[in-house]
C-alpha cells in the first residue's frame, strides 16, 4: 500500500445530488483504514485559500440523504494559473494532506489532471454531475435524481397542459449533453426532443406537430438548453409564429434539477465509488476517475473521462418517434 496518511476531499463545479453521500463514504472509508481526513471547502478556491477542516465520523453523520454539498462548491479562475496551483500545493503540504479525492465533473477533473501531473500528487476523482456526460462510468452521481426531478415536474406540467389544451416547450439542463432531455422525454411521453448531439430539424418538428393527433389535448416538447436552435424560448417563438392557433407556453426547469434528496441509486453509487476511491489511492492509483461499468468498479484516466460522452443511442431517438403517435 502507498504511504498515505491524510486524504483531502472536495467538491467542485456544479453541485449534484449524492455529493454528500460520496463525501460520507470517503471520510468513513479513510477512517476505517486509519487515515486522517481533511475536508476542503469550496473546491480549488478553498485549496488556494487554505479553507480546511478536520473530518471525523460525526462530521458526516445524517448527510447521506441531503442534497447539495456540505463542503460547498465553487469555480476557481485562480487555480487555472500556475501561481494559483502553487499556492494550493503549498497549503496542502502545510496541512499534511498527501492525497486527494475530487468530486465533480469535467472541469473538476481537468484541474485535477493538470495539478496531479504538475506536482506528482496522488488524486482520484468521483463522477459528480447531473449531466451523465463522463466516459468511464455508466451513470454519474446526481443523474438519476435529476431525471426523476424532471419527470416529476413534466408530469405536473402535463396536468395543466391537458386542462388548457396547451403545447408546452420544456427546457432542461444539458448545455453540452442531451442525455437528461432524451431519457426524460421518453419517460414523459414527449412529442419531440431537441438535443445538442443532433441537428435540430425545425421542419421535422413542424411536421410532427402538424400531423400529430388532432384530438390530443396536450403536447410536450423537451429541449436541452444547449441545442443549436437557441433553447426553449427561441423554439417557442418559432412555433408561435408557425402555429398561431396553438396555446404555446415555455417552461424552463432550471436549477431545481440540481437540488433535492438523492435517489436510492445515487446514494448507492456514491457510496460504492467513495469506498473504492480511498482503496484506489492506497493501491497506488493516480489521476483516475472511479466509476461503475456493468456493475463493476472501473478506473479511467482523467484525460479519457473528460472527453464528453456525445454518443446518443439512435434506438432511443427512434422510440420517441414511434411512441409520440
Amino acid at each position: 500500500m502507498a504511504q498515505i496518511k491524510n486524504v483531502g476531499v472536495y467538491t467542485s463545479g456544479g453541485d449534484a445530488p449524492g455529493m454528500n453521500a460520496a463525501i460520507r463514504a470517503v471520510v468513513r472509508t479513510a477512517l476505517y483504514y486509519n487515515l486522517e481526513v481533511t475536508g476542503i471547502r469550496r473546491g480549488y478556491e478553498g485549496m488556494i485559500n487554505g479553507d480546511f477542516l478536520t473530518m471525523d465520523r460525526k462530521s458526516v453523520g445524517n448527510i447521506i440523504q441531503r442534497g447539495g454539498t456540505i463542503l460547498k462548491t465553487a469555480r476557481s479562475e485562480h487555480f487555472k494559473t500556475a501561481e494559483g496551483r502553487k499556492l494550493a500545493y503549498e497549503n496542502l503540504k502545510k496541512r499534511g494532506i498527501d492525497a486527494l479525492v475530487a468530486i465533480g465533473g469535467d472541469g473538476t477533473f481537468t484541474g485535477a489532471k493538470v495539478f496531479g501531473k504538475e506536482y506528482n500528487f496522488p488524486i482520484v476523482g468521483l463522477p459528480g454531475t447531473i449531466d451523465n456526460d463522463l466516459l468511464g462510468t455508466d451513470y454519474t452521481i446526481g443523474y438519476d435524481t435529476a431525471i426523476n426531478t424532471v419527470i416529476d415536474a413534466v408530469d405536473k406540467i402535463r396536468d395543466t397542459a391537458e386542462s388548457h389544451d396547451r403545447l408546452f416547450i420544456v427546457e432542461v439542463m444539458g448545455r453540452d449533453s442531451g442525455l437528461i432531455a432524451l431519457r426524460t422525454g421518453i419517460a414523459a411521453g414527449a412529442e419531440a426532443i431537441l438535443i445538442p448531439e443532433t441537428k435540430t430539424d425545425l421542419n421535422a418538428l413542424y411536421h410532427k406537430l402538424e400531423q400529430g393527433r388532432k384530438d390530443k389535448s396536450s403536447k410536450i416538447v423537451i429541449v436541452a438548453e444547449g441545442e443549436e436552435a437557441g433553447g426553449a424560448f427561441e423554439i417557442g417563438k418559432l412555433i408561435k409564429d408557425r402555429f398561431p392557433n396553438y396555446d404555446t407556453r415555455v417552461s424552463v426547469l432550471g436549477h431545481i434539477q440540481r437540488g433535492g434528496r438523492p435517489s436510492c441509486q445515487d446514494r448507492v453509487l456514491a457510496s460504492r465509488v467513495g469506498v473504492a476511491a480511498v482503496e484506489a489511492l492506497l493501491k497506488g492509483h493516480h489521476n483516475e476517475m472511479i466509476g461503475v461499468i456493468n456493475g463493476e468498479i472501473s478506473y479511467t484516466p482523467f484525460e479519457s473521462a473528460i472527453k464528453h460522452n456525445t454518443e446518443i443511442n439512435p434506438a432511443l431517438l427512434k422510440i420517441v418517434d414511434i411512441l409520440s403517435l
